[in-house]
């Protein structure tokens, strides 16, 4: 079983900046996909960002221009990095890798990003 740790969550006042990671325990194989997902209070969780094995990236309209997904496959770690953050953006945090065919979801424990002044 891999685990999945995301760090980088925080207090950040609008306009702000933070970097978000996802750590796997182990080298993860027969990805089909990775993403962050984000839910807040009362709301369904959403995709914000994905990235395929061979690297193309999808965004969530709501965050296009401001986010951006990326990988380290020599670290097992994902990122997303987000800029001009809004209230709005406020939510837990979590990621996510599929594999090919369904052979796998894991998830992390998610983090927690508040924007506020």
């Amino acid at each position: 079983q891999v685990q999945l740790v995301e760090s980088g969550g925080g207090l950040v006042q609008p306009g702000g900046s933070l970097r978000l990671s996802c750590a796997a325990s182990r080298r993860i194989f027969n990805i089909h996909a990775m993403g962050w997902y984000r839910q807040a209070p009362g709301k369904q969780r959403e995709l914000v960002a994905g990235i395929t094995n061979s690297g193309n990236t999808n965004y969530a309209d709501s965050v296009k221009g401001r986010f951006t997904i990326s990988r380290d496959n020599a670290k097992n770690t994902m990122y997303l990095q987000m800029n001009s953050l809004k209230p709005e953006d406020t939510a837990v945090y979590y990621c996510n890798v599929q594999g090919r065919l369904n052979s796998y979801d894991y998830w992390g424990q998610g983090t927690q990003v508040t924007v506020s002044s």
